[in-house]
């Protein structure tokens, strides 16, 4: 697919997001929002990659936020910049999501890699919440799961005093999970992503899904059992019994149960 605001590009079993808005902060916009939720649908589909990064172009800014202008003048959905959309797109993809944080994340930039199942930083990067010091805030994803990461105490501070943190601050109360040396930011991620790569995709995906069923509720559940369940029950004697039984209008054979 042809994006204007992301790079995307596949390394053996890793697929790479790149948000491409370095001379604005990678600051994220509607197109950019539907871009990668677009990607992310795109890789659902395929078993080609095993695990996906997410970062920033350039080496200044992984995200800082999202542009809120330009939007229709309403306060229905195509009213507000649909960070949501991308933000489940990537808790909901069975797939690993690793944040590379090449610098600043910020706002919405810091939810984003919030929502990522890992994040490797470098040591010049800075994590900070800004919505209620700049006239926004963000009370989903962006608060629930910092409080997951961080506890809710430190999480209410980082919402109610936006505080900056050092990637070494950031690293020493969980909210990213390793530092590396500036110069070394993609050779190290590769490695980390190529790692993980290594495991069991179903068994990542089935690890993910249950992470994620705890606050999806019914999609969360539903992830669980539709996405990983249902497609061996439906290879199973006993479906397949079940199924033939119906069509063949008899009393199915009980023997094949459970098989």
């Amino acid at each position: 697919m042809n994006y204007s605001e992301i790079e995307y590009a596949e390394d053996g079993p890793i697929g790479t997001i790149t948000m491409n808005r370095p001379d604005d902060g990678n600051m994220f916009t509607p197109t950019m929002c539907h871009e990668i939720r677009d990607c992310i649908n795109a890789i659902r589909r395929e078993t080609r990659t095993r695990v996906i990064v997410l970062t920033g172009a350039g080496d200044k800014f992984f995200c800082i936020g999202g542009r809120k202008t330009g939007l229709p003048d309403t306060n229905l959905y195509a009213g507000v910049i649909p960070a949501m959309d991308m933000y489940a797109a990537i808790d909901g993809l069975q797939k690993p999501v690793i944040a590379s944080v090449n610098g600043f994340a910020v706002g919405g930039g810091h939810v984003l890699h919030v929502m990522c199942d890992l994040t490797i930083a470098k040591e010049s990067a800075t994590f900070r919440q800004v919505g209620p010091m700049m006239g926004s805030f963000d009370a989903g994803y962006g608060t629930w799961y910092l409080e997951d990461l961080i506890g809710k105490k430190r999480a209410k501070d980082m919402w109610f005093r936006n505080p900056k943190l050092t990637a070494k601050e950031a690293l020493d109360i969980g909210l990213i999970n390793k530092i590396v040396p500036d110069d070394k930011l993609k050779e190290e991620t590769r490695k980390y992503a190529l790692e993980v790569a290594d495991r069991g995709p179903f068994a990542l995906a089935a690890i993910k899904s249950a992470f994620g069923a705890r606050h999806g509720g019914v999609a969360g559940l539903a992830r669980v059992s539709h996405d990983l369940l249902l497609k061996s029950y439906l290879d199973s004697t006993e479906s397949k019994e079940l199924a033939e039984s119906f069509a063949e209008r008899r009393k199915p054979d009980a023997s094949k149960f459970g098989k």
